[in-house]
Parts: C-alpha cells; structure tokens; sequence
C-alpha cells in the first residue's frame, strides 16, 4: 500500500472518528464566505449573468484547487511527515460520513418518539424544501432521500476524485458542490448564473452517482436487503432522469423495499419528482434509521475502493 492510500484511509477514520464538529472552522464556510463575496463581485463588474456565473465558478474552483496544492507545498518545505498530515486535514475535511449520520439519527429518534414537530425542525436542517406542513411519513421520505443523495456527493464522489487526483481535486470537487448548492439554478434569481455550477456539478457526479449506486446494492445485498431490486430501481427509475441524485435515491428506495419521490415544496412552489422505486414496505421511521446502516457500509465499500484504484495506478 502507498503512502497516499494510508493517508486516503486514515482521513476516512477521521471522519468517522470525529466528523464535523461546529467549533472547529470548516474550510466549506470559508468556500461558502467566498461565494458569496464572490457573487456579489462578478456580479457588480458583468451584465451577462452566465458569464458572470461561470467566472464565479472559475474563480473558487480554481482557486480552491491551488490553494490545497499551495498548502500541500508548503508542508513539503516544513518537513516530509508533513505533507501527509495536510493531504489528510484535506481529504478529511472533504468527507461527511458521520455528519450525516449525526444529523439524521435525530429526526428518527423524534418520530420514535411521536415527537412529528421536532423531527420537522431536524429534518428540515438537512433538507432545502419546505418542511413546516410535513406529515410522518414525508419526513421519512426526506431523510432517506437525503442520506442516498449525500451518500453520493458526501463520501463516494470526494472519494473518487481523491483516487484519481489527489486531495487538490477533493477539494475542487467540494468547491463546486458547494457552488451548486449555494447559486445552482433553483430560483429566478439563479435562473443563468447559477447554470455554469449546475452544469459543472452534474457533469462531475456523473461516475459518482452509478458509483454510489453500485456500492448501495452492494450493501443492501451483505445486509440482507436486495441488491437486485436496488439496481433494478437505479436502472428504471433512476437513470431515464438523467438527475444524478435520483440514480442514488433509486439505488436505496430499491434497497429498502420503499418508494422515494413524489410533491415537495420549494419556498411554496411545488415541484415534482419522479417515483423511484417500489412501494412493498411502509415509509416508517426505522427506514431512517436502516439507510444509515446502508450509508454506512456504502462508505466502507468506496474507501476501500478508492484505496484499491489509487494502488493500481501507482
């Protein structure tokens, strides 16, 4: 094994170990203060809103990407034992396995405790829709469509870009996640500016998304789920929608015996997304907490995936 598959791992324990916690200042704010001041710049000096959108996008990617190859240099002229440490700060900082898990066990243990006003609030900490007027089953639905969604670009995605290029493109994969997030085409206002990051953001999960995909049906299968029924759905329900977050939704509605899309509600406007999967089991709350394991073991299967890719190319 390299020196880099090691770091690649011990960032992975990293984040199990002690995931995100709120004290410690998180390079994706830092991306996201620089969004915004970012926007407000371009924005002030172009007309053309996509121009201007793809500039932004331009700016912190790259920006992004030098900056983690600049730190990376810089420990190399400290000392050897020091660039692996920054390379795993960086990779570490790019995963969220147990962030996810941390924040979605909380809306299962409210509505274990038929507690359906506080699960609203917790689920709506890691939801974009509306969650106000969401009965108990909608908030299950959100929570899992959550965790396949994250699982996608939380853990396999930065993962794979690791194996491939090291914590630099980690990074720059996080910087334009983080874009898409904040100015991807959702609202009028995002309509042309944000469609440079949402283009960027889909092009690069497009392997992430069949990846994350196959590492679900995996595991549903070693869980005892069905790991055919879970390809089944990404195959039919998934993949004709070309939206890379419903080709791993499917992937763990199919896994779970459960229907996932359906009416959500965006700032009050309805949009709709298409069925994924099969509904032969209820959306209760243990779903939540049984797409957690499914995350989980996901995550296992990719790092040592992504471990094995970064050995074969060296």
């Amino acid at each position: 094994m390299d020196s880099f598959s090691v770091t690649l791992a011990s960032a992975y324990l990293l984040d199990l170990a002690i995931g995100d916690p709120r004290w410690l200042p998180h390079p994706v704010r830092g991306m996201g203060w620089a969004i915004d001041r970012g926007e407000h710049w371009v924005r002030a000096r172009l007309q053309d809103e996509k121009l201007a959108g793809g500039i932004l996008v331009a700016l912190i990617a790259g920006g992004t990407w030098l900056a983690a190859k600049g730190l990376l240099w810089a420990a190399g002229r400290i000392s050897d034992w020091a660039v692996p440490v920054t390379e795993m700060a960086l990779l570490y900082v790019c995963l969220s396995t147990r962030d996810l898990a941390v924040e979605s066990w909380p809306v299962y243990r409210a509505l274990k405790g038929n507690n359906l006003p506080e699960a609203r609030r917790k689920v709506s900490l890691i939801v974009g829709r509306d969650t106000e007027n969401l009965n108990e089953k909608e908030v299950v639905r959100a929570a899992v469509e959550t965790i396949g969604e994250s699982a996608m670009d939380g853990i396999v995605a930065p993962l794979f870009y690791a194996a491939i290029g090291g914590a630099p493109l980690a990074c720059l994969y996080k910087a334009v996640n983080t874009l898409d997030s904040m100015v991807g085409y959702r609202s009028a206002r995002y309509l042309r500016f944000g469609s440079v990051a949402a283009a960027v953001d889909r092009a690069m999960n497009w392997i992430p998304a069949r990846l994350t995909a196959f590492f679900l049906s995996m595991a549903a299968q070693i869980l005892h789920r069905s790991g055919g029924r879970s390809l089944l759905a990404m195959r039919r329900d998934g993949l004709p929608t070309r939206e890379n977050s419903f080709i791993a939704e499917a992937a763990i509605a199919g896994a779970l015996g459960i229907q996932l899309g359906g009416t959500n509600y965006y700032q009050g406007k309805p949009t709709e997304a298409p069925p994924l999967g099969d509904p032969l089991r209820e959306l209760r709350p243990e779903r939540i907490s049984e797409s957690i394991r499914l995350m989980y073991l996901c995550s296992i299967l990719a790092v040592l995936c992504a471990v094995a890719v970064r050995i074969f190319l060296r």
